[in-house]
């Protein structure tokens, strides 16, 4: 039992940052309905924003607390990660937003190339690793918890609520609902809609760099393709809990997270993935819409 505990521990702190990620995903689809495949290299790029902050910081203030390292490192992430993905929207998805619907898909694509082969060349090919930020373990019933892990899923929490509320009790969320509803309508109705994208791209962009920093905390190592598997793993993820809804990408980056690590504890590590993919198709055999998703009515 204490072994299952402690596996269920990983899980949903894996799981909490795919949750980040797949925030992102599910915003942007909801707003304008396409699929921001660049968004797991903005994860990406907002790891290597955090470790490129940490060297600076350890450089020239080396007696700076753990607290305010952290709180910096994600500060600078979130404004880096944000201003690449409004940069990108701006120029390579607001001019085919009228267009055939895969020429977005299609630049999305690229965008995604782009940027990973940019952080390569800038960067190096290389793993970056950091020393362990913070290495505090808790022994609670025999389960090994540690504060890295504490405050991921709590930083999680707070986000997703936060975001939620802001989506449903604040003049830019009703914005974006009315977006996602009927953009002309919106427009009509004197919302900048150009301007409510945005900023949901950059709200996704900064949520991202918060994952980025905390995988970077996690696993003290960051690389320029790091973006692909989770960004693969988030949108599955989205599309799982119901992708258009924030609890639901939560939800389904905390199954993909328990899959992952219940599935490595108890049998052949090889076959995660292969046990991820299956299970997100069983469901959405039964359920097209995901869990917590509702189904699409076609207007007429």
């Amino acid at each position: 039992m204490e072994y299952f505990v402690q596996q269920l521990v990983n899980g949903l702190t894996l799981g909490s940052i795919y949750g980040m990620i797949a925030i992102g995903y599910t915003m942007v689809y909801g707003i304008i309905g396409m699929i921001n495949f660049a968004h797991g290299d903005i994860f990406m790029l907002g790891g290597f924003a955090a470790l490129i902050v940490f060297l600076v910081l350890t450089s020239f203030f080396a007696g700076l607390p753990i607290v305010v390292m952290l709180v910096l490192m994600m500060v600078a992430a979130m404004l880096v990660a944000s201003l690449w993905n409004w940069t990108i929207e701006r120029v390579a998805y607001r001019p085919l937003r009228g267009s055939f619907r895969l020429a977005p898909l299609i630049t999305a694509i690229g965008m995604s190339i782009a940027l990973s082969n940019f952080i390569q060349v800038t960067q190096g090919p290389r793993n970056k690793p950091i020393p362990p930020m913070v290495s505090t373990v808790y022994d609670v019933f025999g389960i090994s918890v540690s504060l890295k892990q504490i405050l991921i899923i709590v930083i999680t929490a707070v986000l997703l609520s936060t975001f939620w509320y802001i989506v449903h009790r604040t003049p830019l969320g009703r914005a974006q609902r009315a977006t996602e509803q009927d953009r002309k309508m919106a427009a009509l109705l004197g919302i900048d809609v150009d301007r409510t994208i945005s900023v949901t791209f950059i709200m996704g962009a900064a949520l991202a760099a918060v994952a980025g920093t905390m995988y970077l905390m996690y696993y003290g190592v960051v690389s320029f393709n790091d973006g692909f598997v989770p960004g693969v793993k988030a949108f599955t993820a989205a599309v799982l809990g119901g992708i258009g809804s924030l609890p639901g990408a939560v939800l389904g980056g905390l199954l993909i997270g328990l899959i992952e690590s219940l599935w490595s504890a108890y049998f052949s590590i090889d076959y995660k993935d292969v046990a991820t993919f299956s299970i997100l198709a069983i469901v959405l055999i039964f359920k097209p819409s995901g869990i917590l998703g509702r189904p699409e009515v076609e207007k007429v």
